[in-house]
């Protein structure tokens, strides 16, 4: 199974924001710590925002903050909001579908899957907050992101 981009970006943000409790960080900085496009990651941000994960400070000396505690953010319960369906085949267009076992046996793993996120939280993630932190900081220290390129 492979999860979208959108999924991969908002666990990014969420990472990077949990390494940094005490700290209101920008958008900009994010993108520019995991080499990102700053624009892709302002739709991410805003979806999370939206749904509780991330709160958005407005203003000068504004920034993003985790909307919940580390502890609270489920793995799974976040996948399954970013992700759009999971369907891995579909079987709803197959001409065997009918008779067909696969359907059963996708779904299982499928719920393998998501039973096995479901059992961590981002707080779970965060074992090595520190070394998160120090090589976050040291890829902002020297990344460039497309959105930096001279025009």
């Amino acid at each position: 199974m492979k999860l979208t981009l959108f999924t991969d970006y908002s666990m990014r943000v969420l990472l990077y924001l949990a390494a940094r409790p005490d700290h209101l960080c920008s958008i900009a900085e994010v993108a520019k710590a995991y080499r990102i496009s700053q624009n892709h990651l302002m739709k991410v941000v805003n979806d999370l925002a939206r749904a509780g994960y991330v709160e958005s400070v407005r203003g000068r000396g504004g920034g993003i903050r985790l909307g919940k505690a580390p502890q609270e953010i489920n793995i799974g319960t976040l996948v399954r909001h970013t992700e759009g369906g999971f369907d891995l085949v579909d079987c709803a267009s197959c001409v065997i579908a009918p008779a067909c076992s696969m359907t059963g046996v996708l779904k299982e793993a499928l719920c393998a899957f998501l039973s096995v996120l479901d059992r961590y939280s981002l707080g779970d993630l965060m074992d090595k907050r520190r070394d998160i932190g120090l090589l976050l900081a040291g890829t902002a220290s020297r990344a460039k992101t497309p959105d930096d390129a001279p025009a």
